[in-house]
């Protein structure tokens, strides 16, 4: 029986460094069960990178430096609808409102098993990453996301019990994800 190592902000570091991709040599193998997120971070990081199109971080284990999840970072705005802008205390007569999106984020399968709670960590990550963002360049009020339900229905519920919320200017049935948001400082 495998024991499972849950992970949190107090133990990460025993665990796990994250780092920024900024070099190809730098990948070694990572094992998504969504192909398309393999493909991403082997095929489309490193450009996204060099275009200034997307930041990815890497969340390496301590002990073999192997890739246990990634997530790549970019700026992003949100239409928020007068009652989602209540809801935040933000009363400004424009709809849009600046944002930092985890445009994707991954876990490899060969350690998910070994380790619960990665995710949520890489969520926390980029929370941190949006806070540095606001205290030293700019602006972002919410974390958002478009959430993959075609790849993974569960991934609605992960995001939900991480604190976010689906966005309802945003809501289309017939989408692919999902967009949701988490209010930074809410």
């Amino acid at each position: 029986m495998i024991k499972h190592i849950k992970i949190t902000s107090k133990n990460a570091e025993e665990y796990f460094y994250l780092e920024k991709l900024v070099s190809e040599k730098s990948l070694g193998s990572f094992n998504c069960p969504v192909a398309e997120y393999n493909d991403y971070l082997f095929k489309d990081a490193i450009r996204s990178f060099k275009d200034h199109i997307a930041k990815t971080w890497l969340l390496r284990e301590q002990k073999t430096g192997e890739i246990a999840a990634y997530m790549s970072l970019i700026m992003d705005a949100i239409k928020l609808s007068f009652t989602e802008k209540e809801l935040h205390n933000l009363h400004y007569p424009f709809k849009t409102i600046p944002a930092m999106k985890i445009a994707k984020l991954a876990v490899n399968g060969n350690l998910s098993e070994k380790y619960r709670g990665i995710g949520s960590f890489m969520i926390n990550a980029a929370m941190g990453k949006a806070i540095d963002c606001n205290v030293d360049y700019c602006a972002a009020r919410f974390l958002t996301v478009d959430a993959d339900i075609e790849h993974d229905k569960g991934v609605f519920t992960f995001y939900a019990k991480n604190g976010f919320i689906s966005n309802a200017e945003l809501y289309n049935k017939n989408r692919k994800t999902v967009s949701m948001r988490k209010d930074i400082y809410g």
